[in-house]
């Protein structure tokens, strides 16, 4: 065989080879998708104060394991001691003043008593009055005289009960429900509420990461201080839109993490992500900004999916957040599976060497 001949013969098992690959490539980016597009993610818990005040103690250290409820620094509470101290006085004094009404209350009510019977005496003078006026017993200036006294204690009893409906406006309700002890039951409960809150303790069991907090820092109401990677994981997958075509919830798939080359784990599909953020449209008030572009074959969207290991969930708690895989979606067919699984295998063995 001629040179000429070798080489065009070269030429040939490579443009098969190309052809081959690239029909692959076709079938198996709809039928085997795969892509390298993989991470784990685990909630971050931004830890933030309720409250403002000066940071006295820091007690835990950077990547240290937390668990709900576990202390992690605290706030300088002296002023706080003293707002509880103010609004117990606070309920103390509403509790007295009510007391004092109570005491207001049933001497009013003794003195109503009293008005009500001067006024019944001077009734019954009033009566025996106009019959000795009509027998002409009486002179008329002595029974103006008594006519006015029993006006006056009606007046007397009219103003002591208005006195008293004050009073008792003032009272409001009796034990619990009175509306001055609970708005100061409720500023006591306040001041107890922030004590509490400078005790910052971890809302979620994970690993404290990044701390830079110190002792001494001034922290901020609402200003985040150190973070908490939650031990719960999440495992997604990018897939071109029409790799996705045959896939759906439940949907067997396989994949290989860059910390662990070799290994191949089961998984499945557990949900599809309603969408991504270039479709996202913002009320912004401006008109709608179209995309451009200026190649003939424009970049293919990428959707994403949460999967889930099948056999060993708590691996994906022991990666770090951020850690890469890549997933291989495995096709309903029985061959489809089997050349999904080497394809998989094959890139896992890959994964020693990049």
């Amino acid at each position: 065989m001629t040179p000429e001949q070798k080489f065009a013969r070269y030429v040939r098992l490579s443009l098969t080879g190309f052809i081959l690959a690239f029909i692959y490539y076709i079938i198996a980016d709809i039928w085997l998708p795969v892509t390298p597009q993989a991470r784990v993610f685990h909630p971050v818990v931004q830890v933030a104060p309720q409250i403002s005040g000066r940071v006295t103690q820091v007690l835990v250290v950077n990547n240290q394991p937390v668990k709900i409820g576990d202390l992690l620094f605290e706030i300088d509470n002296s002023s706080y001691l003293l707002a509880r101290e103010q609004a117990e006085l606070a309920v103390a004094e509403a509790s007295l003043q009510n007391q004092q009404i109570d005491t207001k209350i049933k001497a009013l009510q003794a003195q109503i008593s009293a008005a009500l019977a001067k006024q019944h005496e001077q009734e019954l003078l009033k009566t025996r009055g106009e019959k000795l006026y009509q027998q002409d017993s009486l002179s008329e200036q002595k029974l103006e005289n008594i006519r006015a006294s029993f006006v006056a204690s009606k007046a007397s009893v009219t103003a002591l009960q208005a006195q008293l409906d004050e009073a008792m406006l003032a009272r409001g309700e009796v034990g619990k429900h009175n509306l001055a002890l609970r708005h100061a039951e409720n500023l006591l409960a306040q001041a107890q509420l922030n004590l509490s809150r400078t005790q910052v303790r971890s809302r979620v069991d994970g690993v404290v990461t990044n701390l830079q907090l110190l002792e001494g820092a001034y922290a901020l109401r609402g200003s985040p201080l150190l973070a908490i990677v939650a031990n719960n994981a999440d495992l997604v997958a990018d897939f071109r839109e029409k790799s996705l075509l045959n896939m759906q919830p439940g949907s067997l798939a396989k994949v290989v993490f860059d910390s662990l080359p070799g290994q191949v784990f089961d998984a499945k599909i557990m949900s599809f992500e309603a969408g991504v953020s270039e479709g996202q449209l913002n009320a912004n008030g401006l008109l709608s900004s179209t995309d451009t572009s200026n190649r003939w074959v424009r970049e293919a969207q990428r959707q994403r999916i949460h999967l889930a290991l099948t056999h060993n969930p708590e691996l994906l708690q022991t990666m770090p957040s951020g850690a890469r895989a890549t997933v291989q979606l495995l096709p309903n067919s029985s061959l489809g599976q089997v050349l999904a699984s080497m394809q998989i295998r094959f890139i896992s063995w890959l994964h020693y060497i990049y």
